[in-house]
């Protein structure tokens, strides 16, 4: 009997699920339905900025083609919603008056931006309206206003200082436009960067052209704009940031709200275990930014300490390939809902990579710790654990600097701004848990005039694209069978689909096999 499999949310982590249930579809084992609130097919989110910014395209963006999933026999509703989940019935109440039934339901909702409670902004979260001349940039039309702004040479207000936050500002700035950062806090990125990378971060960003306003409590907005729209962020100071144009950079929340109209157990996300089911609810899935792995069992170790959906597009990646895989063998018959199978494996901690021209920084793990603490001082430790070590290196006036947290060698935390190379090597080193060089020095050697190297250095192994898991020899392998551009090498591998900051190391592949070749000729 057929499966009937119904996808909620048509966004990037619904797209790799359905390219991946395709096959089950073709051979007639799964009827798949996909229901998308947006006109458009999935496209990559991710990049909207550069598409506002006019680096990228639309159809550069496309993850997704209606027509040839249409082809393959995958019944596609754009444009519409989903006002209720009837879990007795099994069937979902759609805004076209139709109701689709399911065996197995997956959200894919996603997340939507968090409106933060001013003075002139609609405070309800689930039903924001922003004035003209306010976007949260999320989706292709927040894309079209600020491209007019930015090709209009305008002045743009970012409030908010996380990494997309950041990305947009330095993109409009470069671009032309007049641009301010505003965040709450003594530098930007305040959760995730330590104090010596946060004040050379803040001081790269003014060396590229766009102002900072830090430890700046925004508490409305004035709209004396044309046509009524925005023209100043206000400051409880009492002072004003003038502006043509607001970008909502404050976060996202994961969008539960369906899941708890049927009565599904949530928390920051949809709880689900690690089969990806939802808690009590063996017919329902969730993936990506809208689902929370947290099984029910209290003596899971692992979900004791979990901290909630991620964010990132990688991880909802590998939880679509899993769940497809998982559903084809359910539909196929080859298991069945007790069966135990190789669980979901945990996401290391996320790596953070600011990508811009001009600026390199990357973050990850535990970077609190200072060189002067009592217990790196001292050698403290907790019961068991190795002494925790720590390297600092500051260059302010040429914005580097790198900190490198340790124990027993193995690298557990990173912060590297204004170092490439150097970052690219520490970041490599984190992900795989492997040791550090003795001599620290080597690494920030990488980036110095004469590009020292060691052992391992150059690993063609390495992970050039973290978002979809592709190594250098994968993609090394498909430009060596014909792939020229990024564009071609991302069609052949998925590297480059993501966040797109790996697209200069892809470059760099393609243009090393080229060398090669013309070396040989």
């Amino acid at each position: 009997m057929t499966e009937r499999i119904v996808v909620v949310g048509f966004g990037p982590v619904a797209a790799r699920l359905i390219d991946e249930l395709l096959p089950a579809v073709r051979s007639g084992l799964a009827q798949l339905t996909v229901v998308g609130e947006e006109a458009e097919a999935a496209y990559n989110r991710v990049l909207v900025a550069d598409l506002g910014v006019g680096r990228t395209t639309a159809s550069a963006l496309a993850l997704s083609e209606a027509a040839a999933l249409v082809a393959d026999g995958v019944d596609v509703r754009l444009g519409v919603r989903v006002r209720r989940v009837d879990r007795a019935r099994q069937r979902l109440i759609l805004s076209d008056g139709t109701s689709p039934g399911y065996d197995r339901l997956v959200f894919a909702t996603g997340s939507r931006p968090v409106i933060p409670n001013l003075t002139g902004l609609n405070p309800d979260p689930a039903s924001p309206v922003l004035p003209p001349g306010v976007t949260a940039l999320r989706d292709l039309r927040d894309a079209a206003v600020l491209r007019a702004a930015v090709s209009g040479g305008k002045r743009v207000v970012v409030l908010g200082g996380g990494v997309l936050g950041l990305e947009t500002a330095l993109a409009a700035a470069e671009e032309g436009a007049t641009v301010t950062v505003v965040h709450n806090g003594p530098h930007p990125l305040g959760r995730n960067i330590d104090r010596g990378g946060g004040a050379v971060l803040a001081a790269s960003l003014r060396s590229c052209g766009v102002r900072v306003a830090g430890n700046a409590r925004s508490v409305g907005l004035e709209h004396n704009g044309p046509d009524g729209g925005f023209s100043a962020l206000l400051l409880d100071d009492g002072s004003a940031i003038d502006g043509d144009l607001l970008v909502l950079s404050c976060g996202v929340r994961p969008r539960t709200e369906l899941a708890e109209g049927c009565g599904l157990s949530t928390a920051a996300g949809i709880l689900v275990d690690h089969k990806l089911r939802a808690h009590h609810e063996p017919h329902i899935f969730a993936i990506g930014d809208c689902a929370e792995v947290r099984c029910p069992e209290p003596e899971c170790v692992e979900c004791r300490t979990a901290r909630g959906p991620s964010g990132l597009v990688g991880p909802g990646w590998r939880q679509a390939e899993w769940l497809a895989d998982y559903l084809t063998l359910l539909a196929s018959g080859a298991v069945s809902e007790a069966d135990e199978l190789t669980p979901l494996p945990a996401e290391k901690p996320g790596v953070i990579v600011l990508k811009a021209r001009g600026m390199n920084m990357a973050v990850a793990g535990e970077v609190a710790s200072e060189p002067w603490d009592e217990e790196v001082l001292c050698g403290g430790a907790a019961a068991g654990r190795a002494r925790l070590q720590i390297a600092q290196w500051a260059d302010p006036e040429h914005g580097r600097y790198v900190k490198m947290t340790t124990r027993a060698g193995v690298l557990e935390g990173l912060v590297s701004v204004g170092m490439p190379r150097t970052a690219a090597e520490l970041v490599q080193l984190f992900e795989r848990g492997a040791e550090l060089p003795a001599d620290r020095s080597l690494l920030l050697r990488l980036d110095g005039p004469d590009q020292a190297t060691y052992a391992g250095a150059a690993d063609p192994e390495r992970t050039v694209c973290r978002c979809a898991g592709v190594s250098g020899t994968k993609i090394a392998a498909a430009v060596a069978s014909g792939c020229g551009t990024v564009a071609e090498v991302s069609g052949a591998t998925r590297a480059g689909t993501g966040c797109g900051g790996c697209h200069e190391d892809i470059k760099g592949l393609i243009e090393k096999h080229f060398q090669g070749v013309a070396a040989l000729g």
